[in-house]
């Protein structure tokens, strides 16, 4: 399957972070299309995700305005194929995450709203 888009999700230790792991890897088991790239396995040089952000697309999922997972990407010389910030997507449906190690009936909102927009994005490409 060459037609795969990788997704890079905010690994940070905050409620965001969760919110974005959380997506990401239920995407990536919900379908084959999809591979969940480990962006602090990235940034440790891991060969093997090294090797999978040079041959798929990818989308990059923020957790914040930081825009931490676009910058390990750019710093290995790759550039995203599209670019997300949970933090504006949660604000935009007033849902508001505060625990960075447990997914509360607001958190699963918050997955769910994310992997609705990172779906749509996929079904463009």
């Amino acid at each position: 399957m060459e037609n795969k888009i990788s997704i890079a999700a905010c690994n940070g230790m905050s409620a965001l972070g969760l919110v974005g792991r959380a997506a990401c890897n239920d995407l990536s088991t919900e379908n084959d299309k999809t591979l969940s790239i480990c962006i602090t396995a990235t940034a440790a040089d891991n060969q093997e995700f090294n090797q999978i952000i040079k041959k798929y697309p990818i989308i990059a999922i923020n957790g914040c305005s930081d825009d931490c997972v676009n910058k390990i990407l750019k710093s290995k010389g790759i550039e995203t194929e599209k670019t997300y910030n949970i933090d504006k997507i949660l604000e935009e449906k007033s849902l508001k995450v505060i625990d960075p190690s447990r997914l509360d009936s607001e958190g699963e909102k918050a997955v769910k709203e994310l992997k609705n927009v990172i779906e749509a994005e996929l079904k463009k490409m």
